[in-house]
This record gives C-alpha cells, structure tokens and sequence, in this order.
C-alpha cells in the first residue's frame, strides 16, 4: 500500500526490476501517472587486492663517478633539479651524452635535458669547470631540488 491509501502496482515494479537486470543498471526511478517509482539493487563490491610495485634502489652502473648522491646533496658545487620531470642525458634517443664525468663545460652550456609536461627544458651549466659526478640516470625521473650533476 502506498501513503496515500492507493494499491501498489507490482506489475511497475516487476518491470522495471527485470530492466534492471537486463541493463546491468543498480538503480531506476520514474515517473508514471504522478506515482513515482524507483527499484534499486544492493551491489556488493568486493575489492581487488592492489599489488605494490616493487620498489627498486638506483644502481650507479658508471664507475668513474667521484661522489655518490649522499655527498652530491650536500655539496656545493651541486645543481640541482630546477623541476620535477625526467632527466635527459642526449639529446635524442642514440645521440651521444651532453657530459660525461670529466669532461669540461663551461657556464651556459647544456648539461641535460628535462621534460616537463611534453616540454623539453635544457638545463645549462651555472658556471665553467670539471663534472665530477653525474647523479641520474638518462630517463630517470627527478625532483625539484634534486641533485644532478657536480661541477668543480
């Protein structure tokens, strides 16, 4: 029985638990004859256990590096990430490295590279003098105020 003493339509009812089923759909109201009807279903969801990625340390595979990324971070010849992206060595894919550990730069030139947003950043050297140490990766993804490369 509804509120206001009429009978209760079954035959709506039925109907539109039967388009409930048939469309995949938890809920349906309508509108009919100035009755409203709505038929819903429970959904028990269930959830999905999540696997972790496994979380893997750097390796630094150069071993002509002088300074590992502890003693970079606090170095002060340091330059650091001016964003958060990932870091290019090349300049292309194949393309030989801006710098290696010991080469010579000097203040202006490009160091590496770091997209951000599909927007490649050339990271130029703040000043003239020997790399010491590189502390990415090439396609390693970096913070702002990372250590990336030490120049002495």
């Amino acid at each position: 029985m509804s509120k206001d003493g009429g009978s209760l339509d079954t035959d709506i009812v039925r109907e539109l638990a039967t388009l409930l089923d048939e469309t995949g759909l938890t809920e349906i109201e309508i509108e009919l004859e100035g009755r409203r009807f709505r038929v819903a279903r429970s959904v028990n969801v269930t959830a999905a256990p999540v696997a972790a990625a496994p979380v893997v340390a750097p390796v630094q595979s150069d071993s002509k590096r002088s300074a590992s990324s502890e003693d970079a971070g606090v170095h002060p010849d340091a330059l650091t990430s001016p964003m958060v992206g990932t870091a290019y060595r090349s300049p292309e894919p194949g393309a030989a490295m801006f710098v290696e550990v010991g080469s010579t730069v000097t203040s202006g030139q490009t160091l590496l590279i770091i997209e951000a947003m599909k927007t490649m950043n050339h990271i130029p050297s703040p000043k003239s003098g020997k790399v010491t140490a590189i502390l990415v990766e090439d396609g390693q993804p970096v913070e702002y105020g990372e250590p990336l490369i030490v120049i002495e």
